[in-house]
């Protein structure tokens, strides 16, 4: 199974618009995204409260997992969001 490690960027964590617009992201592939932190449990990339239970903060590194065709894709998709900051200033 492909995966991908990836540094939250967003200032306040996957915590409530980052965690919304991460899975509306993880949602729209064509294949089930995962997401665990190291040593953590696994969640839905698509739930928005599977991704707030991670308590993924700022700086800390996710790791994404999917499966399937198009699992690269959906990946490096994923990985985009969070890699980048879209917190409001």
């Amino acid at each position: 199974m492909p995966e991908l490690r990836v540094t939250v960027a967003s200032k306040v964590g996957l915590h409530a618009r980052p965690a919304a617009l991460l899975a509306k992201a993880a949602a729209g592939q064509a294949v089930p995204v995962s997401i665990r932190k190291e040593g953590g449990e696994q969640v839905d990339a698509a739930s928005v409260l599977g991704l707030m239970t991670l308590g993924a903060m700022h700086g800390d590194e996710v790791i994404l997992s999917a499966e399937g065709a198009g699992a690269d894709q959906a990946l490096e998709t994923v990985a985009a969001l969070i890699a980048t900051d879209h917190d409001e200033a």
